[in-house]
């Protein structure tokens, strides 16, 4: 099989994940573009277990590595452009914060909230991911999807189940990108938005540590945030992960935390959750790979 990717085998994922924690990838694809990234995938193995990894945020690689082949879209599938008047066509690599500002800078409106996300669109797509508010689904109007022969196909928003950090479509498709319908608007005005979203999150969260992003769902009618403070847990580590003290539903790698301190760290909090509150806390985020 020719591809103009990069093909790594047996690569650390460490320094993909926003964690900077992680096995190694049995085979790690980083694609030259969506043209190539098709091509690669029509070629693979029947039965080939595939991942997708975009900024590595919301993400918990297990310490054994991940068997299979893990597609890497950081920087590659980062096509973004006004498809219309009020329409924007976006690559599944192209992190949030980018869309976000391209669409202020339009005079489009709608995708603010964008910005506080730390992933891809593609990542974003798969969970619903949202922040202030606002969630991807409620501007996306259809979606190019893959499959595992490398079968491309357009479907409709309508064809998706959509919940709160949840998103069933078919199995064994991936998102190749996503036409976002927006309203027009000013772009001072949107700008000046992003800015204090971002001005916020920069006081609550701790944007500047190792961490995924928030790990675990509100549950209805509370914030996950408030049930683990009022266990008494922020600063609370197992290893070298450790709960935020400034925001209690970040889970931060001091620096030589593992993925098996930070699971730890994760059933810990739900356990004690569970126990003074009777509350069964999900997690958002995705955990992958093998144990070590």
């Amino acid at each position: 099989m020719v591809t103009k990717g990069t093909l790594l085998n047996n690569e650390p994922l460490a320094k993909y994940t926003s964690w900077r924690v992680g096995g190694p990838a049995q085979h790690l694809y980083i694609p030259e573009n969506k043209a190539d990234l098709i091509e690669f995938i029509a070629g693979l193995p029947a039965g080939e277990p595939l991942y997708w990894m975009g900024l590595g945020s919301n993400l918990l690689v297990r310490d054994g590595g991940i068997r299979g082949t893990v597609i890497n879209t950081r920087g590659r599938l980062k096509e973004m452009y006004l498809a219309d008047s009020e329409r924007v066509y976006v690559e599944a690599g192209v992190p949030c914060a980018h869309i976000a500002r391209f669409c202020a800078d339009l005079g489009l409106t709608g995708a603010e909230f964008l910005a506080g996300i730390p992933g891809t669109m593609g990542g974003a797509l798969k969970m619903n991911a949202g922040a202030f508010g606002g969630e991807t689904w409620s501007i996306v109007e259809k979606v190019e999807m893959i499959n595992p022969r490398g079968d491309v196909t357009q479907r409709d928003h309508h064809e998706f189940e959509v919940a709160y950090r949840s998103v069933k479509g078919l199995a064994d498709e991936w998102f190749l990108s996503a036409q976002l319908k927006l309203s027009k608007g000013n772009s001072e005005a949107s700008q000046q938005h992003i800015k204090a979203l971002l001005e916020k999150r920069n006081a609550s969260q701790p944007t500047n540590k190792p961490t995924c992003g928030s790990v675990f769902k509100n549950p209805p009618g509370d914030y996950a945030a408030r049930l683990i403070e009022a266990c008494g847990l922020k600063g609370f580590a197992i290893g070298g992960a450790v709960v935020s003290e400034k925001h209690a539903n970040f889970i931060e790698n001091r620096g030589d935390a593992s993925s098996e301190d930070i699971e730890a760290l994760i059933e810990h909090i739900q356990t004690q959750v569970q126990t003074q509150f009777g509350i069964s806390l999900q997690t958002e985020v995705c955990r992958v790979g093998e144990k070590a």
